[in-house]
């Protein structure tokens, strides 16, 4: 037995902080659905989306067939199961976590965080209310589902049993009612039979050739089907230890099983988009539907008449099941061969649509606009400062667009962006100093309201400001004694530039690891919650956010050399090294008052003109006066030191700049 804290753990590694785009409320699942379950007492569909959201649908046709969503997961959803009569639900993510929450209310109870890994099963002893998890990590562990449900805040210490001795990935799990047998199945190509009372091995079923993804086992525990990305199912005695049986009527792998209770026929469907029934007895499949996209998951009505099954799509669908006397009669000509190449059923009865999952995107030069294109082919624009989109293009084409879009300007990348989920997932931090790198005018990202002073903003900065403004904000407002959280800071760059969206999803993780914390941004003032960010927020946040320290600028060394002319005396060249914003008439300005014989003017530091550079009043029509050139080619006096350096130099070597006079515009 092992004692878990349901809780955060210690011993973190690199944190970085994650935003989602999207809207206020996703009635609609984004991406893939990985698992369904039905309540047949509430008529309700429950759903597991690779978009992270669990969501709730009524069965019965009606007008608006969503009920609500339950967030808390921040990746792939794998499995779900329905638990006490339909009063809780547990579920497995990718994100390495079980959740446990209340079904009717849609709030998660509690988080468990045994596993290391991806959590990719799920499976549930209805008579005994245990519920089996498994994953990447190799193990299995079982949770008594009345303790899990009693979790509270302050008592969040779990005891579980752990079943080890899968030697890869478990990809799938069955249990059967009374919980006196569960099977794994992994890509180990094998089903491993254990005891979990003892937690002892039984036995090891032998007879795929590939990945075991879809596991079935009848009510005593003496038989179970088995579906494998090799194609075929095969029905096994665990009594004999062996293979009774093989169905092989799919053309590609089998990802999804549903038995009858007396086990006598089973519903398969996978890659190959389609679904049969099989009957074990006169060996005889014939074709139910056919789907348009891979089938992940298949959950059957009580009585059998009904099939919801979700798909790699977003869109799950309801699926008559014939009667057995309505089902093409005749003797099938050899074993599991189709019959009949027609589907029983042509379309489905009752649909739950989808919404299109973002699969394209391109970050556009100024680094703060992402141009995306989803499964539907429709093109739209984000703006990552603001966290939402700008723009819908509709079905035009994403390459001409960013051949439209195109600008020779270079800021340096400051963020990561992730579509597992279907949606636009910004990362922060996976490098710090990368976070921190794109100083930008303020003019030119439309954030000033001073047509005079054009001040430098940085883009990590003001962003992380406004995404923990509530938190940020609470802390100052504690400092100052003040007595309430939603207190208005003057100046703040978050107040005075732009808000990113209270519903905005808000996540702390380790880098490449588990996630931290997940809450949304409004909620981030709260007691609780910011006594979990006070936890969690890592330092180099904080620096910037609570303790307002501005982060570096980007320094670029270059060497100023005169352009071969006969004009000019050929004299050393001269390394020097500046803010990479700096602009290029800047550079002529230092070029004309110090090189070119003006004795006027003062360069800050040796060989060092950034802080020149910055000076908002500096003016100077030196431009007019000294022409610069790298790589022969003329520059625009606007474009900056960065831009220069990656769309024209293009060298990993110091950047060489050259200089030459125009006529009749020198100093006398």
């Amino acid at each position: 037995m092992t004692t878990h804290k349901s809780g955060s753990q210690s011993g973190r590694k690199k944190v970085q902080v994650s935003f989602v785009i999207r809207d206020e409320v996703e009635k609609q699942h984004r991406a893939g659905v990985n698992s369904l379950q039905y309540d047949p007492h509430m008529q309700r569909l429950y759903s597991a989306g690779r978009d992270s959201i669990i969501r709730t649908w009524h069965t019965k046709p009606c007008r608006e067939q969503y009920i609500q969503s339950m967030e808390h997961h921040t990746d792939w959803v794998n499995d779900i199961v329905l638990c006490c009569g339909g009063k809780n639900l547990i579920s497995a993510s990718s994100d390495t976590t079980v959740k446990v929450w209340n079904a009717h209310k849609g709030f998660c109870m509690s988080t468990l965080r045994t596993h290391k890994d991806y959590v990719r099963a799920l499976a549930y002893a209805k008579d005994i209310e245990q519920v089996a998890s498994a994953g990447l990590d190799r193990a299995i562990f079982l949770w008594d589902v009345n303790t899990l449900t009693a979790l509270t805040a302050s008592n969040n210490t779990v005891t579980t049993s752990s079943i080890s001795g899968s030697k890869n990935s478990i990809y799938s799990l069955a249990m059967n009612p009374s919980g006196t047998v569960i099977i794994s199945g992994s890509t180990e190509k094998v089903l491993r039979v254990w005891d979990p009372r003892s937690c002892n091995k039984q036995m090891k079923l032998i007879g795929h050739s590939d990945n075991v993804k879809a596991l079935v086992v009848n009510r005593d525990g003496t038989q179970c089907l088995s579906g494998s990305s090799d194609g075929t199912i095969k029905l096994w005695s665990l009594g004999q230890q062996q293979c009774i049986h093989t169905i092989r009527i799919h053309t590609e792998g089998v990802w999804a099983l549903v038995a009858n209770e007396n086990f006598t026929s089973v519903i398969s469907g996978g890659r190959d988009k389609k679904i049969y029934i099989n009957e074990l007895r006169t060996k005889k499949s014939t074709l139910l539907c056919e789907e348009s996209a891979p089938i992940l998951k298949m959950v059957a009505t009580p009585d059998m008449s009904g099939l919801w099954v979700s798909t790699s799509n977003s869109t799950i669908n309801y699926w008559t099941i014939p009667k057995k006397d309505s089902v093409p009669s005749g003797e099938p000509c050899m074993e599991n061969d189709v019959e009949n190449g027609q589907s029983v059923a042509t379309r489905p009865e009752q649909t739950i649509k989808g919404g299109p999952a973002i699969r394209k995107f391109h970050i556009l030069n100024d680094k703060r606009h992402i141009l995306t294109q989803d499964t539907e082919n429709n093109v739209a624009v984000y703006d990552v400062l603001k966290a939402c989109k700008v723009e819908d293009l509709s079905k035009v084409n994403f390459e001409d667009e960013i051949k439209a879009r195109f600008k020779m300007v270079f800021v340096p990348s400051w963020f990561n962006v992730d579509l597992k989920t279907g949606m636009l997932t910004i990362h922060l931090g996976q490098d710090e100093t990368d976070c921190f790198s794109a100083w930008v005018s303020s003019k030119d990202a439309g954030l000033t309201h001073n047509d005079v002073i054009d001040q430098k903003v940085n883009y990590g900065n003001l962003l992380l400001k406004a995404l923990l403004e509530h938190w940020w904000t609470a802390i100052v407002a504690e400092e100052d004694g003040e007595c309430h959280q939603d207190v208005a800071i003057p100046n703040s760059p978050a107040k005075d530039y732009f808000r990113v969206p209270p519903h905005t999803p808000l996540i702390f993780s380790e880098v490449g690891g588990r996630t931290l914390y997940r809450l949304l941004v409004q909620d981030a003032g709260g007691e609780t919650e910011m006594s979990f960010l006070n936890e969690t927020v890592p330092s180099w946040v904080v620096d910037i956010v609570v303790e307002k320290n501005l982060p570096k600028f980007n320094k670029i060394p270059f060497y100023l050399v005169p352009y071969s002319s006969p004009a000019v005396k050929s004299i050393k060249r001269e390394r020097l090294s500046a803010n990479d914003f700096i602009q290029m008439h800047k550079v002529a300005e230092h070029v004309y008052e110090k090189m070119l014989g003006s004795e006027t003017g003062s360069v800050a530091g040796a060989g060092s003109p950034a802080d020149r550079y910055d000076d908002p009043d500096s003016s100077s029509l030196a431009e007019d006066k000294v022409e610069l050139l790298c790589n022969d080619q003329v520059l625009d006096p606007n474009m900056d030191l960065r831009t220069v350096r990656h769309f024209i130099w293009k060298s990993s070597a110091d950047l060489t700049l050259h200089y030459r006079p125009l006529k009749n515009n020198m100093r006398p």
